[in-house]
């Protein structure tokens, strides 16, 4: 366990580093991409050539004799989920970084492009349980706050139940909302109907962080594994092509399966790896929820 000096010197790094990235980076790209949550009202008009009809004002038309519109607004102020997996298997990297650290570092520049914006920024912390939820709410002390917590959370369940997340953000926050699942979605539960439904009432993206790893067995002998969260231990010879092969086809086809999963729901994703540079990927899906491809 981390020592609370540890923590903070963390925290303090994680936050110089993406408070700098979102501001210089993702400012505009997360304004254009991520939509209010409706239109208000804002003033009435003159109509001009143009103009949606459906939009006129038929009480001040007949009081002027002369056709008026209604000017809305985008509602600019969203509130901004992140639904962050601290399940065991986050805890895994075999090249520079692990997986927890990519996606603490992630989810801390999502908060504060959403803070510049002036969104309230909310957290669902979720292993095989719900483990912590932090309401939405503006300013740095909370954006802080949220940061400590992913630096330094401990979970008390090490297993993965994203459905149940999203089921539970679907009962905690009633109005739409962006919602950020980030988890490296090893996950054995049926996700599909739950992330359909939860798209249906808010704008879900899924921020998928793996490890390459995950994909493929490099051949360097007798390998001794664990399965990080039910703690089934096996050993691998990795010299064996038709081993490798059986794992790298396994692989491929949970790929393929949560690509149908997200197409089918309806929801955008970026796929991360944990020792890449996560601007580029968030970047390119900002632009994608832009320009439509």
């Amino acid at each position: 366990m981390m020592e609370t000096s540890d923590i903070l010197k963390r925290v303090r790094r994680v936050e110089i580093k993406t408070r700098g990235l979102s501001r210089n980076i993702f400012a505009g790209q997360y304004h254009s991409a991520f939509k209010g949550r409706g239109m208000t009202f804002s003033e009435v008009r003159e109509y001009q050539y143009g103009d949606d009809t459906r939009n006129i004002d038929w009480n001040v038309t007949a009081r002027y004799n002369h056709p008026y519109v209604k000017v809305f607004e985008e509602e600019r102020e969203l509130t901004v989920m992140l639904v962050v997996d601290v399940s065991a298997s986050r805890e895994f990297g075999t090249v520079e970084r692990w997986k927890k650290n990519q996606i603490t570092e992630i989810a801390a520049v999502i908060a504060f492009s959403a803070i510049q914006n002036n969104d309230k920024i909310g957290v669902i912390l979720f292993s095989g349980k719900i483990e912590k939820f932090i309401p939405p709410k503006k300013g740095r002390a909370h954006i802080l706050r949220v940061i400590r917590e992913l630096v330094g959370f401990q979970p008390d369940d090490r297993g993965t139940d994203i459905a149940g997340a999203l089921e539970y953000l679907t009962g905690a926050i009633k109005k739409r909302c962006t919602c950020f699942v980030i988890s490296d979605f090893i996950d054995d539960h049926p996700l599909e109907r739950p992330l359909a439904i939860a798209n249906r009432k808010h704008d879900v993206v899924a921020l998928r962080v793996h490890d390459r790893r995950e994909g493929e067995l490099p051949p360097v002998g007798l390998l001794y594994l664990k399965d990080a969260e039910t703690g089934e231990r096996a050993w691998v010879d990795t010299y064996s092509r038709r081993a490798r092969e059986a794992y790298r086809e396994l692989a491929a086809a949970r790929e393929r399966e949560l690509e149908r999963v997200f197409k089918q729901a309806g929801v955008d994703v970026a796929s991360i790896r944990a020792d890449e540079d996560y601007v580029r990927a968030l970047v390119a899906l900002f632009q994608r929820r832009v320009t439509g491809y």
